[in-house]
Parts: C-alpha cells; sequence; structure tokens
C-alpha cells in the first residue's frame, strides 16, 4: 500500500469525518423539532399563522440551499455583526432551515391523513387541541413520517459537503485539503496528482454513510405501508 494512503485516510476519518456528522447531527435535530411544530400549526384555522409558516416553507424550499448557507454565513454578519457563525454552524443553520420546511410540509400532509373520527373521538375524552395532537394524531403522523425523514436524512448528509464551500472541515474539504497537500511541489509536498484516488475514497466513504439509510428508508416505507 502507498504510504500516502494512510495518512491522507486518517485526516479524512479524524478531521473530517466529524465535521459531517456534527452538521447532519445539528440540522437533523433542529430540522425535526422546527419541522413538526411548524407542520402542525399549518393544520389549524387561524389563517394569519398559517400564512406565515406557508412563506418561511416556500421561502427555503424554494432558495437553493447553497444561496442560503451563503446568506448565514455573509449575509446575517453584514447585517448584524453578532449573529456571525463559523462555516460549519452557518452550514448548519442553512440546512436547519431547508430541512425544517420540508419536514413542516411532510408533517402537515401526514396530520391530515389521520382520519376525522380520529380527533372527534380523543375530543369526545376530553382532550384539547393540544392534548389531542400529543398523544393521539403526532403518534400516528409521526409513523407514517419515518420513511421520508429517514431520506432527509440522507439529503442532509449529502448536503453537508456545501460546507467546503465557506471553509468548514468536513470529508469533501478533507479530501481537498489532502489533494493539494500532495499535489504541491516538493519539498512543501509530494509533488503527485492523487485526485482520482483521493476524491473516489471520499465518494466511497459518502456511500457508506448513505447506502443503509436508504435502505432503511426503503424498508420502513414497505413495513409501514
Amino acid at each position: 500500500m502507498p504510504e500516502w494512503i494512510e495518512p491522507v485516510a486518517r485526516y479524512i476519518l479524524l478531521e473530517g469525518l466529524p465535521g459531517t456528522l456534527r452538521v447532519s447531527a445539528i440540522a437533523v435535530v433542529g430540522s425535526a423539532l422546527i419541522g413538526v411544530v411548524f407542520g402542525t400549526l399549518m393544520t389549524i384555522r387561524f389563517l394569519p399563522l398559517r400564512s406565515l409558516i406557508r412563506l418561511y416553507i416556500e421561502v427555503f424550499r424554494g432558495l437553493p440551499i447553497l444561496v442560503t448557507v451563503f446568506i448565514v454565513y455573509f449575509g446575517l454578519p453584514s447585517a448584524a455583526p453578532s449573529l456571525e457563525f463559523g462555516p460549519l454552524t452557518a452550514a448548519s443553520i442553512a440546512l436547519v432551515l431547508w430541512g425544517s420546511a420540508q419536514v413542516a410540509e411532510a408533517t402537515r400532509g401526514a396530520v391530515q391523513s389521520i382520519p376525522n373520527e380520529q380527533h372527534e373521538a380523543s375530543s369526545a375524552l376530553g382532550f384539547g387541541w393540544v392534548g389531542r395532537h400529543r398523544f393521539v394524531i403526532l403518534p400516528q403522523a409521526l409513523r407514517r413520517l419515518l420513511p421520508p425523514f429517514v431520506s432527509l436524512l440522507v439529503n442532509i448528509i449529502q448536503n453537508s459537503t456545501l460546507a467546503q464551500v465557506i471553509g468548514g472541515l468536513e470529508i469533501l474539504e478533507a479530501g481537498e485539503r489532502q489533494n493539494e497537500r500532495l499535489s504541491a511541489i516538493p519539498p512543501i509536498g509530494l509533488g503527485e496528482i492523487h485526485a482520482f484516488e483521493i476524491f473516489a475514497g471520499v465518494a466511497v466513504l459518502f456511500f457508506l454513510l448513505s447506502f443503509p439509510l436508504t435502505r432503511l428508508a426503503a424498508y420502513l416505507e414497505k413495513r409501514l405501508a
């Protein structure tokens, strides 16, 4: 095995992979929390609130995620200097905005798919709106949300590479840095080009992260149908 492979692989796994996992974890948790709340509120009859949430959903579903990353990383600090974020944090926030819009729309559909009889039965048992949704409607809706939510996790992992555009150290950026190091002119680097091998390894790593999740989403969709 060539000597350069081990340090490159170690750097990508120890430096790049944690960044990808951090961005993905923050984005998934934030998307779930905000999206489920917004999606549930989309089913109430109070039109002004529904309109605001609909605007939020349409804006962040319609914007390219890279544009949202630039808005968070470059735009917010220029408007308010206190809102300055690091590259990974900015990418996480952008993915939360995008992911929560996806989850909100899916939650709205899942909640509205629950038969009216469930609402009426829970009301007859004395549940108010909050209790009815917390104990009766949402548990059934979340079951239907599992397959699309796992698919969203795959998309978030793949889109975490957008942090590389603003200098965030994740898997793709780690591969890029090692490629530049190896191809630098001696004595700074080895003067060798290994771009194909490095980025093929990056692709394999993303595949290993994504493939089990895509199979899980397909299994859940079939299982819960």
